[in-house]
């Protein structure tokens, strides 16, 4: 079945079975590659996209259900939000192996574009669904805040 899905601001044809995962149509067939498959199960966060700019796990999104909602992508990011978040994961040195570090990246904006000044709690709980197999949680949240400290100025 043919879709035209809004990805990364940009209308993007698609073929694909209704049922298919949001998750195979953005990597298999547009060939944007940042988003990852983790787990398939929508438990690890690694497939995280944005939904009309809330966080999603894309792995467990059928393409039918996408409609003209928008997708944003790892590699759609853009904004004030967005580029400070990527700023902070490089100063922090946040990445280890680096695989689930979109999905850590698409919540933590999800995160600081509705609550730009998180707790602790606020943070736990927006990164829950977001598994590090090289445990970098510290870093994580050490960067969330200071993103949010950046934000604030």
């Amino acid at each position: 079945m043919k879709y035209t899905l809004m990805i990364n601001g940009q209308p993007r044809q698609v073929d694909a079975e209704p049922d298919t995962p949001l998750l195979w149509v953005i990597r298999d067939e547009l060939n944007l590659t940042g988003t990852k498959y983790g787990c398939g199960v929508a438990s690890c966060g690694a497939c995280t996209v944005h939904f009309n700019g809330s966080p999603v796990r894309s792995c467990s999104l059928p393409v039918s259900a996408v409609g003209s909602n928008q997708v944003t992508t790892i590699e759609g990011l853009s904004g004030r939000v967005a580029d400070t978040v990527q700023q902070v994961w490089r100063e922090t040195d946040v990445v280890q192996c680096g695989f689930c570090q979109s999905g850590q990246i698409m919540s933590a904006i999800g995160l600081l574009s509705n609550n730009p000044s998180p707790s602790d709690q606020d943070i736990t709980n927006a990164m829950a669904g977001n598994a590090c197999r090289c445990a970098t949680y510290v870093r994580i949240k050490q960067a969330i805040k200071l993103a949010s400290q950046k934000l604030e100025a």
